[in-house]
């Protein structure tokens, strides 16, 4: 009887990468099934910017409390129990050539709003400005802290 002294066949490299291999794929199926992905946005839109610093002017300043109540000058909302005789006073302060809705030079109209000021509120109030002849409002926001 012959004894073989040779080496031990060896088996293929290939035979110790395949649990690797498999442990790689099945982290990856993990990661797919687990990752929340974003749906895409439907068009751009780029946020509005806080101005750092900026002093908001305006010869109107409208203002509106966390209860939803309105005031301009000394006139509130309070007074009349509704909004026309106060956004009446505020398209006449528009000046003499702001007649009709159209107006070239209409002046700046700030929004002061309270942070806790009704959103219902506010959007209520957008259109009734528009009617009034303010095409455009600036609303007033502060920093936020860092």
């Amino acid at each position: 009887m012959a004894i073989d002294l040779s080496p031990p066949k060896r088996r293929g490299s290939d035979a110790n990468l395949l649990p690797m291999i498999n442990v790689v794929f099945l982290l990856l199926i993990f990661f797919l099934i687990t990752a929340k992905l974003a749906p895409p946005e439907p068009f751009a839109v780029t946020p509005p910017e806080a101005q750092a610093g900026a002093e908001a002017s305006a010869e109107l300043t409208l203002h509106l409390d966390a209860s939803g109540r309105l005031g301009f000058r000394e006139l509130t909302s309070d007074d009349a129990g509704t909004d026309a005789p106060l956004l009446a006073a505020l398209a006449a302060e528009r000046g003499p050539g702001c007649a009709g809705a159209d107006c070239a030079e209409a002046p700046r109209l700030l929004l002061r709003a309270d942070a806790a000021a009704p959103v219902a509120r506010l959007a209520a109030l957008l259109p009734a400005l528009a009617m009034a002849g303010f095409a455009g409002v600036e609303l007033i926001v502060s920093e936020a802290a860092p």
